[in-house]
């Protein structure tokens, strides 16, 4: 193997903040227990790989430890790099087949735009150790197709959550969402996202949450587009717009590296 590979810090444009992803361009499909290593080599919370594929690219995303099934912030980055290396000419719409159905990517102005499904929680009733090990209580726990849902009382409480990872690891689910209304006028609400199970602490900034987050506060604000920061220590901002039964989520990109896979 000697193919590109890129490392991209997605929902943001300045380097070095947001959430960095690998590209890994393929001539053609690799075994998955391959795809698997690169990903722990690399480290980072999801790997992109993507080989041609129809009128678009086959576009998988593997975790240091698991292969998911939606990721937003290595969907980004891989419009990104695809536009940016002209692979794709610029004014074209990328389409991704994906194990999430057909996602596409536009650009809009400096905006990447990405077209994903909606993922409306519904209540749920909480783990046992969930609460505890977040160290807070909730106003909403809710449960999407991937993920928890937790509302917390304000911005400052999901600031200072500092979770118990190892009892959070137990709970065999792809993620925990931490969410309240924002104290800023700049934005409309802020975010946190835990993973420890897929072998992520906590991911900097999440796109396919924004999936379950969009309708979640659409339905408490009364607003379809909306301003979301991710309040990690890298942080980061999303744009989202719902539109019938699918949320774009916008953002921006920054290569950091260029290299080759050998």
């Amino acid at each position: 193997m000697n193919v590109p590979l890129f490392q991209v810090d997605a929902f943001t444009d300045q380097p070095l903040t947001g959430n960095p992803a690998a590209v890994c361009l393929l001539p053609e499909p690799q075994p998955d227990d391959r795809m698997q290593a690169v990903a722990a080599e690399m480290n980072l919370s999801e790997t992109a790989f993507l080989v041609e594929e129809g009128d678009g690219y086959r576009l998988r995303w593997f975790t240091p430890r698991v292969e998911v099934d939606l990721c937003g912030h290595a969907t980004l980055a891989s419009a990104h790099v695809l536009w940016t290396e002209c692979r794709v000419p610029v004014d074209q719409t990328i389409s991704f087949h994906t194990k999430s159905g057909l996602l596409k990517a536009v650009r809009r102005d400096d905006l990447i735009e990405l077209d994903f499904p909606l993922d409306s929680p519904s209540a749920a009733s909480p783990p046992p150790d969930l609460l505890p090990a977040l160290g807070a209580a909730a106003d909403y726990v809710g449960k999407g197709k991937f993920d928890f849902l937790v509302e917390v009382a304000s911005e400052d409480v999901v600031r200072s959550m500092a979770p118990d990872f190892a009892r959070l690891a137990e709970i065999e689910v792809r993620g925990f969402i931490v969410t309240a209304r924002s104290s800023s006028p700049d934005y409309d609400f802020v975010s946190r996202f835990f993973a420890p199970w897929a072998g992520i602490n906590e991911d900097p900034v999440t796109g396919s949450a924004h999936c379950c987050l969009a309708p979640y506060w659409q339905a408490r604000l009364g607003k379809s587009e909306m301003t979301a920061f991710q309040a990690s220590a890298r942080s980061g901002v999303v744009r989202v717009r719902i539109e019938g039964d699918r949320v774009l989520l916008g953002g921006q990109a920054v290569t950091v590296m260029k290299g080759r896979l050998l």
